[in-house]
């Protein structure tokens, strides 16, 4: 028995041996199953990873929120995140510095947003005509929608009063339902690769891009970072007919992300977690690039604009809420001329309800404080019986 379990000790010294830095379950939290961060980028990390002895695997999620969420209990875990949102989201937070950027900008993810409509050309045109158009976005706990609440909070007075919002069940879904009405509009954050399927489906489908560039949007910055750039993006190849379609709009870098050391109690674990950070921190960009597809390729033709370029969209997007402003204020005055033409329908209403409350009021007073009325008198056979008595 002694024998027995001296073998099996040793057996389990081997196999640990064989990790030494798997100290607990490790995971690298990217996005949903069929996406890019899951599929394309986490495999690439973690066998350079496995290269230096940190054993770790891909589990999906919903996005960079709950990835957040997963590194903040699991400190050894990775996560990758959109620099927007993860700024967002830590701005305020009083457990930020329980978390360490460990990677940032080797790649971006840029803002789409498709329509049938061809009078949409700008954010501006977006930003004016808000109230009246049907935003689909993918689901509620997606970097798209969480993107998507960022740039209403940048644009109050134009995106923000985006009223009719429906979150389809996938990106796929809310681009074909957008592209099958006439007034409708799909937004999402994808890497440009035009073998995707969903830069596809909107070729297929006839959808319109409408460049994401704004000052406002492209000035912002959360805890002394900028999030925003604009960028030409590659979202179609060329064909024998066709040369390779382009699309200008904003893009946010990509980060990696795990939890601080200092919220790791076992010291062995703890240093080796400090050993994974400086492994990463240490890895050239391209070693993490997906180099067998053609988003790699595409990924280093994707430029950042020059400031001349990126000045006349930005002027092209006001020029657009100018034009508009006509167009707003005229659906304003008719709502305002609504209002008053119903004003004394509505001034007749309360004056009715109000009276009739007063009556009402009334009468119950009336009731309340009435005496309570005597009893029947006696029948003529009750008294003489009374008196027999």
């Amino acid at each position: 028995m002694t024998a027995r379990l001296g073998v099996a000790a040793a057996a389990l010294v081997l196999a640990l041996g064989a990790f030494p830095h798997k100290s607990f379950a490790t995971s690298i939290h990217t996005a949903e199953e069929g996406g890019t961060y899951h599929s394309r980028f986490c495999p690439v990390l973690a066998e350079q990873l496995a290269h230096s002895e940190f054993a770790y695997s891909c589990e999906a999620s919903a996005g960079t929120a709950e990835n957040i969420r997963k590194v903040l209990t699991s400190p050894a875990d990775i996560g990758y995140g959109q620099l927007d949102i993860f700024a967002r989201l830590l701005q305020d937070a009083d457990d930020a510095e329980s978390l360490v950027t460990i990677r940032s900008d080797d790649v971006r993810q840029c803002l789409f947003a498709v329509t049938k409509r061809r009078d949409l050309q700008s954010f501006g045109d977006l930003s004016a005509r808000a109230p009246e158009l049907h935003f689909y976005l993918p689901p509620r706990e997606s970097n798209s929608n969480g993107t998507f609440a960022l740039l209403q909070q940048i644009d109050p007075d134009g995106l923000g009063k985006a009223g009719n919002i429906t979150y389809a069940p996938s990106a796929e879904d809310a681009i074909h339902t957008a592209l099958s009405e006439e007034n409708a509009v799909a937004f999402f954050v994808e890497f440009p690769d035009p073998e995707n399927r969903r830069f596809k489906l909107v070729r297929v489908e006839g959808g319109h891009f409408v460049p994401i560039v704004d000052r406002e949007v492209l000035r912002q910055q959360i805890g002394g970072h900028k999030v925003y750039f604009v960028q030409e993006t590659q979202v179609a190849n060329a064909d024998w007919l066709t040369s390779a379609r382009k699309v200008v709009t904003a893009c946010t870098p990509t980060i990696v992300f795990t939890g601080s050391p200092e919220k790791i109690a076992n010291p062995k674990a703890r240093q080796d977690h400090e050993d994974l950070i400086a492994t990463v921190r240490a890895m050239r960009t391209e070693t993490l690039l997906p180099q067998e597809s053609t988003l790699a390729r595409v990924l280093a033709r994707t430029k950042e604009l020059s400031a001349a370029s990126a000045e006349k969209l930005m002027q092209a997007s006001e020029r657009a809420r100018e034009k508009a402003k006509p167009y707003i204020e005229s659906a304003k005055e008719a709502t305002e001329k609504a209002i008053e033409a119903a004003k004394p329908a509505l001034e007749k209403a309360k004056d009715y309800g109000w009276k009739f409350y007063e009556r009402a009021r009334e009468e119950l007073k009336g009731i309340m404080d009435s005496k309570p009325e005597e009893g029947p008198s006696p029948s003529p056979e009750h008294q003489q019986e009374s008196q027999q008595q």
